[in-house]
């Protein structure tokens, strides 16, 4: 940059006149527009100038008059442009004034630059500019801040703000007499078996009932002789829904909340009999009565309504997630429970396990079916395959029936390559590890996110654990998992913004799921496996690998409040086509969004690309 390329002084109404116009100066008062007018300096820079690059102090926020400024990862990659009226170097401040990215001239640029204490003063005097610069998070996160209000919301309440605390705990050689005494003199119905420590069992008065009155048991028999082993528990985060699946589908009406090992407290149908109507709760509650595909498919029809809803009162995305596909799993239980009542029972062990969504528990308005059949290796094609065949065709028709349709890659367990023995399951993998070929890198990403849903889970477990550890260890497969992870990138344009689909039935949309979400669940599954980590859902895989080190600190908080601003504005666009009467869909015009989201999601993507960038280059723990 020459003398003659920057001027030093600023013409106040051009200033001012600017600020008035653009976002979001507009948002402060009159007399601090015209302060603001005065502090900016006017600086017009040739192309190719760089304002700053990786690494670099920042100490001014760049802000576009005229002209661009292209922002470029560590490596090369294009990550966006800046064009007239956005601001350059916001991020950087925000991130203790250090530089992620560089930023270049590429359109002879006039620039109105305000020191970086202007820029944090402003920020600290008036919200509304505060949430506009620290809009990528606060926009990720801003149902996390909404009350769920009302029946809809309270279906998210975490456990631990629901359940009764510490329960009542007596050791397995207690004699019945005086447990029920116990019961009896507290006003209860269960008391937990075990130590602080470690839970043993269960006892309710349904096993006094059931167990020793009526099979006129010494009363002086220890309660581990009669209690319950093994009951089913969860953890105190899991929500109010959890429970009613659980204790809907088996049937019970207690539950021991479970931290680490140690019970911790105890839901009882008590706790939950003032919510009985909540819409979602209804739907699985029909799902259990109905034994008619016609009946399930009326009741899965509720879902977009249910979705719409849990928008509506600001339940955070991946909590819908969670939820929507907490009602797929119970529909799915109950095809496989109606399938063998219809067949008999199986002739060997098996496991029914979801993949793709469902699998991660990430399912929305829109879904298709993912699912494959494990079978105990004493498995005989000649004499068993026609009865899993029979089996997987109920159950696969049952859901395409209420909506689920049919695989289009045909990753079902219809399909005889998915419906398989332990032994060849884990051939499967080994191979596709062995050979990463462009096959078995599809493959591999659709069956690294397989999910138990029901039957025998330790015929996959080990299976997990090995092949993910197989992975790790192997370099070259990971290389191709990471290519793989590349093919889908951020619709980011240079010149409006965003890269939109040009032609068809969704001219002029954002693929918000296949150019949005996907990337970001490819990275996910790439650090899970660069790590050997278990979790399948993509938010649980980003903070697995935060805590092990496998990606930075920051990258990973980047990716997460990426991950929730992307899936909050698609589903928000999907719950306005519910509310509107259509089919909800993943391609958003982004002219439906204010200036606000759409810088937001411009900003989104960058993420999103700029770690595309980074791993693509090696470096992993950006």
């Amino acid at each position: 940059m020459t003398d003659d390329d920057h001027i030093p002084e600023t013409d106040p109404a051009l200033a001012l006149t600017f600020f008035q116009r653009h976002h979001p100066f507009d948002l402060l008062p009159p007399g601090e527009q015209h302060r603001l007018a005065q502090d900016a300096r006017l600086e017009e820079h040739p192309d190719g100038d760089r304002l700053f690059g990786v690494g670099d102090t920042v100490q001014a926020l760049y802000v576009v008059e005229r002209g661009a400024i292209d922002l470029a990862s560590e490596e090369g990659m294009l990550i966006s442009r800046c064009l007239p009226g956005e601001v350059c170097g916001a991020r950087s401040l925000l991130r203790g004034g250090v530089a992620q990215l560089t930023a270049t001239v590429s359109e002879r640029a006039r620039l109105l630059v305000l020191p970086a204490a202007v820029f944090h003063d402003l920020r600290e005097r008036f919200p509304a500019f505060l949430a506009y610069f620290d809009s990528l998070r606060d926009a990720g996160r801003r149902a996390a801040a909404m009350p769920a209000e009302g029946s809809i919301g309270e279906i998210a309440t975490a456990l631990r703000d629901l359940m009764t605390p510490d329960p009542v705990i007596v050791t397995a050689e207690l004699p019945v007499r005086e447990a029920a005494r116990v019961m009896s003199e507290r006003s209860i119905s269960c008391l937990l078996v075990g130590t602080p420590e470690r839970l043993e069992g269960i006892l309710t008065t349904g096993d006094l009932t059931a167990r020793v009155l009526a099979e006129a048991r010494d009363p002086a028999s220890p309660v581990g002789s009669v209690m319950t082993r093994d009951p089913r528990t969860l953890p105190p985060e899991a929500c109010l829904f959890d429970a009613l699946l659980v204790m809907s589908g088996s049937a019970i009406g207690h539950l021991p909340i479970v931290e680490d090992g140690r019970p911790v407290g105890i839901v009882t149908r008590t706790n939950l009999v003032r919510r009985q109507s909540l819409t979602a709760a209804a739907l699985v509650s029909d799902i259990a009565r109905h034994d008619r595909i016609e009946e399930l498919a009326a009741v899965v029809a509720r879902v977009p309504r249910l979705l719409a809803q849990l928008v509506g009162v600001g339940v955070e995305a991946w909590k819908i997630g969670h939820l929507v596909t907490s009602v797929t799993d119970a529909l799915t239980r109950r095809l496989i429970e109606l399938a063998l009542a219809k067949l008999g029972p199986a002739p060997v062990p098996f496991l029914w396990l979801a993949c793709g969504s469902q699998g991660r528990r990430e399912q929305t308005g829109v879904s298709d079916q993912d699912n494959c059949l494990i079978l105990d290796d004493s498995f005989d094609p000649d004499r068993h395959d026609a009865w899993f065949e029979a089996f997987a065709r109920e159950v696969s028709d049952g859901l395409d029936a209420c909506g689920y349709y049919y695989c289009p890659g045909d990753m079902m367990a219809t399909n005889p390559r998915w419906r398989q023995k332990a032994s060849v399951w884990r051939d499967y993998f080994a191979g596709w590890i062995a050979r990463p070929d462009p096959m078995a890198q599809m493959l591999a990403s659709v069956m690294f996110d397989l999910r138990p849903i029901h039957g025998e889970t330790d015929l996959f477990a080990g299976m997990q654990s090995e092949t993910l550890e197989a992975a790790r260890k192997n370099s070259i497969f990971r290389a191709h998992m990471t290519a793989n992870s590349l093919k889908h990138t951020p619709p980011l344009g240079l010149f409006r913004g965003f890269a939109l689909i040009r032609s068809g039935e969704h001219k002029d949309t954002l693929d918000l799921k296949l150019s949005g979400v996907v990337p970001i669940v490819d990275l996910a599954r790439l650090y899970a496996l660069t790590g050997a980590l278990s979790p399948v859902n993509t938010r649980e895989r980003l903070m697995a690998a935060r805590e092990a080190k496998v990606l930075s600190a920051s990258g990973a908080d980047d990716l997460l409040d990426a991950y929730d601003l992307i899936s909050n504005i698609r589903l928000e666009h999907q719950a306005r086509q519910v509310r509107d009467g259509g089919k909800p869909d993943n391609f958003m015009a982004p002219s439906t969004l204010s200036a606000l989201e759409r810088n937001h999601l411009k900003d989104a993507f960058g993420v999103i690309k700029t770690l595309q960038s980074a791993i693509g280059h090696g470096n992993q723990m950006v």
